[in-house]
């Protein structure tokens, strides 16, 4: 499980990086790596979306446990 969250972290660290570099230059670098609306590209997407869905689950306990409050450390 380990290994599956830190993959999944690191897509959604691209994924993110690559929605960056989308508004601020105009540039997909997944589709131009991959193709533009290619079958690899639309994988990507999917792994990266898959990827936010498989972080976001342990938020949400963290939050309904209590182990995490916004700000604070702060």
């Amino acid at each position: 499980m380990k290994f599956i969250s830190i993959l999944t972290l690191l897509l959604v660290i691209v994924g993110g990086l690559n929605w960056g570099l989308v508004g601020l230059f105009g540039f997909d670098l997944v589709a131009a790596i991959f193709g533009a609306g290619s079958g690899l590209a639309r994988i990507v997407y999917i792994l990266v979306g898959l990827s936010a869905v498989w972080q976001i689950i342990p938020l949400f306990s963290a939050m309904g446990s209590g182990e995490f409050a916004a700000g604070q450390n702060r």
